[in-house]
Parts: C-alpha cells; structure tokens; sequence
C-alpha cells in the first residue's frame, strides 16, 4: 500500500522527519511491524540486524617476547534494544560494512593487549580463558556503538620460524609416537600369536582326524582278524578246558594220597615216638632216685667208717711223739691238755675227710683241700 512501510524479520526500520524517537533519538525505530510514512515528510532507511562476521589476523607479542600470529573469528550483530539500534544507526547506518571493519580493529586491539600478559605455553593450553577475557575487555567498546558479540573463536596460533611451539609439542609427539610403536608392535606380537593358536589348532585337528583314523583302522582289523581266528581259539579254547580238567584231577589225587600217608606212616610213628620217650623220661626218673638213695646209703656208711677208725688215727698220732722230748709244766693238768690236743687234731682231720669225700672236687677245692682232695682208706 502506497505510504506503508515494513522491515524484514532481521532489519529494523528507522523513519526520520516529523518528531523525534524514543530517548531524544533523532529517528524513530520500528521493528517486527509495518508503519504509515508519509511521503516527502518523512525518510525510511533499513538497518540490518543479521548476523555478521569479523576475521583477524595480528601479530602479537607475548610476555615472554615471543611473536604469535593469531587467527580469530568474531560473531556480532546488532543488538536488539532499540538503545543498541540507535547507536549503530547513527554510525552505521550509511555504510553498515564498516561494522565489520571496525570491529576487526577493536578485536585486534584487546587481542594484543591480553596475549601480551600471557605466556605461549598459557596462550596454547588454554584458549578458551583467552577468548573469555577477550570478550570480557571488549563488552564496553562493542556495547557503545550498539553491537553486540554472540561468540569469539580463535582459530590458529602460529609462531613463524621460531619453532617454539613445535619444540613444546616435542616430548608429546614423542610419547604418542613412543605409544603408537608399542600399540604397533603389540598388534604385531597379537597378530602372530593368533595366527601361531590358528596353527596349532589346525595341527592338532589334523593329529585327532589321524589318530581317530587310525584307531578305525586297528579296529576293523582286529575284527577282521578275530573274525579268520574265531575256529582255531574256540579249539583252543575247549583244549585249555581239558587240561585244566585233568590237571585239577590230578591235584585232587595228590591230596588223596598225602593224606594217606599221613595217616598209615606219620601218625603211627609220632605215637612211636611218643612212647618211646616217656618210656625214657621214666627211666631216667628211676635212675635218678636210685641214684639219691645210693648216695645217701654211701654217706652214712662213709660216716660209720670214720668213727671207727678215729681211735687208730689218734693212735698214730700218739705215736709220732713217742719219741719226741715232751715236757709237761703242769702235772696232770698239762698232760691232759695234750692227750685233749691230740684228740681235737683227730677229729680236725675226721671232719676234713669226711667233706672231702662227700662234695664234688669244686666244693673241696673252696673248702681249702690240697693235692686233688682225694683220701684212700683201707
């Protein structure tokens, strides 16, 4: 229609002429809606709110006096209050590409200004407090000329020919380099240990298929040949029943005729035996007491014997001072002492033969006898 106006979904419409906007803004912002405008009176322009992109490429001095060249992607647009459209429109409005450029340059700025309190080593490991603290510092400045940064990407960090950074990421090459080697080799050693287990198993397949063909083999055989010897080992057979037959027979006999000589030779000469030494036992028990009571009579013959040969042996011994030189110092008394001398010497020797003559030669030795101990008396 003829005099009305309506912005895209991602432009905002700003109409100047006739009063001022919202704020003291010298243009009105619609947004979302179509609006009249009267022709000649009033101006439309069109400020866009779609996305736009930033890139950077600058080089940077970091704390330790290293240069990075850093690679960065900014996200903006225009912010959506009708304060930030303001302010973009009074400086964008004419040439809106220069929101880019501008931005670039804020960027680059902060960039500069935040690598150069960090180390490589901060800057590499930790990109993300990088980009935080560079959105932080740039809020403000992006803020006043009505943009806003919906995301900051760095893309690559590079430190030229200085080799820095490849000298970082040194020891951890080489420890993955190191690792791939031992993953390698050990999927080489699985891999060979695999095809060795396959190997073996076929081999081990093949020795059951061999060993089980043969066992087929031995056993048709067998039958085969049980089969061919199946007349000759039932004759066998029936002659080893045979034998065993007469041989238990045979044994049978044997036991037979022991048992009858035991019984016609063995006993009867056992009892034989028997007698004959009873008979002996009671022999020598007779002879034994003939023997004591022959003893016993030979004793007391020996005794009688003795006292009656007492008087001539103290006769003989009277005899022997009959013409020795005696003299008697106390009259009848001292001779009576000596005939009672010559009578006590008599039954010394009395007493002496009579043991001699009535214990074993042992027994007369201990008693004190000399010369054999063996008297003769006629």
């Amino acid at each position: 229609m003829f005099g009305y106006r309506v912005p895209a979904p991602d432009e905002a419409m700003l109409i100047s002429g006739g009063r001022r906007g919202q704020g003291g803004a010298p243009f009105r912002v619609v947004t979302g809606h179509g609006k009249f405008v009267l022709p000649v009176f009033r101006k439309t322009r069109f400020l866009t709110l779609a996305m736009c992109e930033a890139e950077v490429a600058e080089r940077c001095v970091t704390k330790q006096g290293i240069v990075l060249t850093v690679r960065a992607v900014i996200a903006f647009k225009v912010g959506n209050d009708t304060e930030s459209i303001v302010n973009a429109g009074q400086r964008f409005l004419s040439d809106q590409d220069q929101m880019s450029v501008l931005t670039g340059r804020i960027f680059a700025g902060h960039l500069r200004a935040i690598i150069g309190s960090m180390t490589v080593e901060e800057i590499i490991t930790e990109r993300q407090k990088l980009a935080t603290e560079v959105l932080d510092t740039s809020k403000t400045e992006m803020a006043k000329i009505g943009l806003t940064v919906d995301s900051l990407q760095i893309q690559s960090i590079d430190d030229g020919d200085t080799g820095y950074i490849a000298a970082m990421s040194a020891p951890h090459k080489a420890a993955i380099q190191r690792q791939a080697q031992i993953a390698q080799a050990q999927a080489a050693q699985a891999a060979a240990e695999a095809e060795q287990a396959a190997a073996r198993k076929q081999a081990e397949y093949a020795r059951q298929t061999a060993v089980v063909q043969a066992e087929y083999s031995a056993e048709v055989d067998r039958v085969q040949a049980q089969s061919s010897q199946a007349g000759p080992l039932a004759e066998a057979h029936a002659q080893q029943e045979v034998l065993a037959a007469r041989t238990e027979l045979a044994q049978r006999a044997a036991d037979l005729r022991q048992q009858q000589l035991v019984a016609e030779i063995v006993k009867p000469a056992e009892a034989e035996a028997e007698r004959i030494r009873v008979l002996a036992l009671a022999e020598a028990e007779r002879m034994r007491i003939q023997a004591e009571a022959a003893a016993s009579h030979g004793r007391v013959a020996l005794d009688r014997m003795l006292i009656d040969q007492l008087p001539q042996i103290v006769k003989e011994a009277a005899s022997g001072l009959s013409g020795a030189n005696v003299n008697v110092l106390n009259g009848a008394d001292g001779l009576g002492e000596i005939a009672a001398g010559l009578v006590g010497q008599g039954l010394t020797i009395l007493d002496s033969v009579r043991r001699n003559l009535g214990s074993p030669d042992g027994d007369a030795e201990k008693s004190g006898g000399t010369g054999g101990g063996k008297i003769e008396i006629r």
